[in-house]
């Protein structure tokens, strides 16, 4: 699975992670750091399972959490539609 922005989706860095603005409807999604290093690895196209055992040997989890918490990213980001699947 490869994930892309819609072209009405940009993103903006911050100390803390990462904005999206959906210039659709003018909403916000802020992302902590680690939402945002998930976001960037699938946005590169790593799939979630490639995505969650990168974080999982980052971060001190195990990847089955890493995995959930990649697919429920993934579901509230394609629920909002701030993202794509071409």
């Amino acid at each position: 699975m490869t994930l892309s922005l819609p072209p009405d989706v940009s993103t903006a860095e911050t100390e803390d992670g990462l904005v999206l603005l959906d210039q659709r409807n003018g909403r916000y999604w802020q992302l902590n750091r680690t939402g945002a290093a998930t976001l960037r690895l699938l946005l590169e196209g790593l799939s979630p399972e490639q995505a969650a055992a990168r974080l999982a040997n980052s971060a001190p989890l195990t990847a089955d959490v890493a995995l959930a918490d990649v697919r429920t990213l993934v579901g509230a980001l394609r629920s909002a539609h701030l993202v794509v699947t071409p």
